[in-house]
């Protein structure tokens, strides 16, 4: 058996890495831009954006491989496949890689673990030793709107972000940028692609938007934001920087085969926990 205080750890940890595989969605799925902003910047470099916000969105699906480090408290791989035409599906693997979450997942021999998105619920697959410490069950279901009641706020931008999977959050961040600017044209994993590159002070975002509130909360005050283009305007790949009260922040992910069928079944109900009921268990509730 692990300890007691661990295993509510190990509950949040098992929502909270999709936050750090960058799937950052705006609180209304708008490009939101400070007064004074995106004017001030390249004005070609925008209007390139725009486009690839749009073809992005529209394109529906896409197949993700990312790698982000959160100070140290964790660090992890992921990899997999988002669909965002209607409600948000998605299958991914996350590979807890170091810091703190990654020891605490290791001692419960759940250091890679499955993730499936539904329009309703997220679900994660834990390891036996897991599933011994939450009845036998292996899935975690956690409904959307229970993350709401999280305290923090946290849970309402983790309620967001796994209801909106389309991979344009880095680039309205971009948008959202004064000095956002094309670095020129890059060959990233054999395709020709643009680069745009951008400084987002945090305190420009819209005070609604709760990634705003989440980047403020962990200590983020300027975030650094690339991405690449390609020749139909989708996004390929994306990398975001910048420093927490913990430590240096950085995610890099790439996007490849737009329009991949991407399905996703809800786990047995017979080997599915539900998160709330958990922590309520666990006295970790508000």
């Amino acid at each position: 058996m692990v300890g007691r205080g661990i295993l509510p750890t190990a509950l949040m940890a098992a929502l909270t890495t999709v936050a750090a595989c960058g799937f950052w969605a705006a609180s209304d799925g708008r490009a939101e831009e400070p007064a004074g902003g995106s004017e001030r910047a390249d004005p070609r470099s925008v209007a390139a954006l725009r486009a690839a916000e749009k073809a992005t969105g529209k394109a529906g699906s896409a197949r993700i491989t990312s790698t982000s480090v959160m100070g140290d408290l964790l660090a992890m791989k992921t990899d997999g496949a988002l669909g965002w035409a209607g409600a948000a599906t998605g299958r991914l693997r996350l590979t807890y890689t170091g810091g703190q979450l990654a020891a605490t997942m290791r001692k419960l021999n759940s250091a890679a673990m499955e993730a499936r998105l539904l329009p309703d619920a997220y679900y994660a697959k834990v390891g036996d030793e897991f599933a011994a410490q939450i009845h036998g069950k292996h899935w975690i279901r956690y409904d959307y709107d229970d993350l709401a009641s999280l305290p923090g706020g946290s849970g309402t931008y983790l309620r967001e972000q796994l209801a909106n999977t389309a991979p344009i959050p880095p680039v309205k961040l971009l948008l959202a940028s004064r000095d956002v600017h094309r670095v020129g044209v890059e060959e990233v994993r054999g395709e020709r692609t643009t680069h745009y590159s951008g400084t987002v002070d945090v305190a420009d975002l819209d005070d609604a938007d709760a990634l705003k509130a989440q980047l403020e909360q962990a200590g983020v005050t300027t975030e650094t934001v690339d991405v690449w283009v390609d020749g139909d305007d989708l996004l390929v790949k994306k990398v975001e920087k910048g420093e927490l009260a913990t430590g240096s922040m950085s995610s890099t992910a790439y996007y490849s085969d737009y329009g991949v069928r991407v399905s996703a079944q809800e786990p047995s109900a017979g080997d599915t926990a539900d998160f709330q009921e958990l922590m309520k268990s666990q006295g970790a509730t508000s």
